[in-house]
């Protein structure tokens, strides 16, 4: 009975190694690490990138499964994003990316309202995405933290690649469209100022040799903290020229890394993001020319590429059903206004996941990476174009052209 216990324990082994053996067979294998490859494959196993590369430098193993598509690109990582928090219903009850009681609140943790079950989840997996920057919103001063996401099924604590990864605060109109106060730009920094201070001398505390000096806990001082030691970011949205500066300015005085979110007229700033070392989450290309964003255009990110700025794209938040964009056709769209092909990939895939700190695991197609692939049977931005098949850590997880 034990020798039959043990075949069939190496038999179960064996057949799992087997379906984790994976062979892609791509007409056009967008890497972007290299230039994009004629008849490329793609050898997956355990979970990883093999080996990646034309059909020449490349040997297809006896024992691996050989899926074929016209178009093979990395998984799609949406820079911005309240999906998980915000749903697909629209009602209260699923709306749970902007709390509203305060208009500050960095102690807010994503990872407590994500919902992996959510369907909106599922829609963007199903359009591409394999991971999502998402947490809280925009519209308070301070909203709360961030977090990273793989898009597959699982609980969060299985799907979470970084449980705090920025903090998610606002400048502009929005923040006192939602509280009495603040009611003007000015307040809103002498606010923000506030808060830094006092995280601040909160952290020179806690710093003290002595621990009877020491303060008690404050969770919102001690995220405030490690935004000033630079441990997360501070992602502030900002869209017109002045609340740009604003940002800057904050970022200058208290000297955190900076990342713009929206940015809509960026491009008239494009120097004085440079200097600041700050980096661009770009709003989506097909927003509305509203509010702070009047002055949008949809060239954004090929005047801020040319420029040499690194620009990742977001599909941000909507405040109707469906309550998120598809993220490759928002890249389309940039393409179609002047951002180089590639480029536009790079946006949703690499540039993102360098901005996350998660380049060595996800954003191009090489080896020793995650497999998270996305299989088209067309160009990725003709908008006729399916995705068929998506994988995240070797296995399959959508199957749209069965």
């Amino acid at each position: 009975m034990k020798k039959i216990f043990l075949v069939a324990l190496l038999f179960i082994n064996i057949h799992s190694l087997l379906l984790a053996q994976t062979a892609i067979k791509a007409g056009l294998l967008y890497t972007v690490s290299r230039p994009v490859i004629k008849d490329g494959i793609v050898l997956i196993k355990n979970g990883k990138i093999e080996a990646a590369g034309s059909k020449d430098e490349i040997t297809i193993p006896a024992g691996y499964k050989v899926v074929e598509a016209n178009v093979v690109t990395p998984g799609l990582i949406d820079a911005r994003s309240v999906v998980g928090l915000s749903g697909y219903l629209n009602v209260p009850a699923d709306q749970d990316q902007l709390e509203k009681s305060s208009p500050l609140q960095p102690d807010l943790r994503a990872i407590d309202a994500y919902n992996t079950e959510e369907r909106l989840v599922r829609y963007v997996r199903d359009n591409g995405v394999t991971v999502l920057h998402t947490g809280h919103g925009t519209g308070a001063l301070i909203s709360g933290q961030t977090m990273v996401v793989k898009t597959k099924p699982g609980t969060v604590e299985q799907v979470t690649l970084l449980p705090v990864s920025m903090l998610a605060m606002t400048i502009g109109p929005s923040v006192h469209g939602n509280f009495s106060s603040p009611g003007t730009k000015a307040k809103q920094m002498a606010m923000l100022r506030e808060e830094f201070i006092k995280a601040q001398v909160y952290v020179n505390k806690q710093n003290d040799k002595d621990s009877t000096k020491r303060p008690a806990r404050d969770l919102k001082l001690e995220i405030l903290g490690r935004v000033l030691k630079g441990e997360i970011k501070a992602m502030i949205t900002a869209n017109a020229s002045n609340d740009i500066m604003n940002a800057i300015r904050l970022s200058k005085e208290f000297n955190f890394k900076l990342v713009l979110d929206g940015a809509a007229e960026a491009y008239l700033l494009i120097d004085e993001i440079k200097n600041a070392h700050a980096e661009i989450i770009l709003h989506a290309t097909m927003a509305r020319n509203g509010g702070d964003m009047v002055n949008s255009t949809r060239e954004s990110a090929a005047l801020l590429t040319k420029a040499g700025l690194t620009v990742s794209i977001e599909t941000g938040y909507e405040a109707y059903v469906p309550k998120t964009r598809v993220l490759i056709f928002e890249a389309a769209m940039a393409v179609r206004e002047g951002l180089p092909y590639e480029e536009g990939l790079k946006a949703i895939t690499i540039n993102p996941a360098k901005l996350l700190g998660l380049d060595k695991r996800v954003g191009s197609i090489e080896k020793g990476k995650d497999a998270d692939l996305v299989l088209f049977d067309g160009d990725p931005y003709e908008y006729l174009t399916n995705v068929c098949k998506v994988m995240i850590d070797g296995e399959w997880v959508s199957d749209n052209c069965k």
